[in-house]
């Protein structure tokens, strides 16, 4: 037996999700259609490991935290992965801003809902989240060495393909300055 992953339409997510993604000075359309790809890519016939073993009205909740101390960035598009699969099914709380500085053990998101939908956006979720929070944590790090020096820590071209918009978001969340996605004549290490 085969299905298909069915996603929530653009329309359908809610404004003040997009809103937020917006003031972050991401793309929303593109942004959600980052995270659409990335669940396509990852479960494109649903998840369907969950979808043999788990029974169809069984709900589940997921708390998210952080393993380590650094910087969080990401969880916008965690919380959009899980509205992509599951829309208004899904109950997102506590999630704390992007850019918060965090402890290891700290609460970061929580999620409760369909506990197959949670189960099939939970990878691409938390690859979006640790990734982006790994280059903010860094970023914030080298803000924090260069404080009090007149060097200020810009992002780069250098980002892997397909996430440049995402990863100097990142950088942004570390505390950094973002230059223009052309050619800088400014130097970079």
């Amino acid at each position: 037996m085969t299905t298909q992953l069915t996603t929530t339409p653009y329309d359908a997510l809610p404004a003040p999700l997009l809103a937020e993604v917006e003031a972050a000075g991401l793309d929303p359309r593109a942004t959600y259609a980052a995270v659409v790809a990335a669940l396509v890519e990852d479960v494109p016939d649903g998840d369907v490991t969950s979808l043999a073993t788990i029974p169809v009205d069984a709900r589940g909740t997921a708390d998210f935290g952080a393993r380590e101390p650094g910087t969080v960035a990401g969880l916008v598009l965690a919380e959009l992965a899980f509205r992509a699969v599951l829309g208004d099914d899904v109950a997102v709380t506590g999630r704390v801003p992007d850019g918060t500085t965090v402890t290891a053990g700290d609460a970061v998101m929580s999620v409760a809902g369909p506990t197959r939908g949670l189960l099939t956006a939970e990878r691409v979720a938390l690859n979006y989240a640790c990734h982006l929070s790994g280059v903010a944590t860094a970023t914030a790090a080298w803000v924090a060495a260069l404080e009090g020096t007149s060097a200020r820590v810009l992002d780069t071209r250098k980002t892997l393909p397909g996430l440049r918009a995402l990863q100097k978001y990142a950088v942004r969340c570390g505390g950094a300055a973002s230059t223009t996605g052309s050619a800088c004549p400014t130097w970079r290490w």
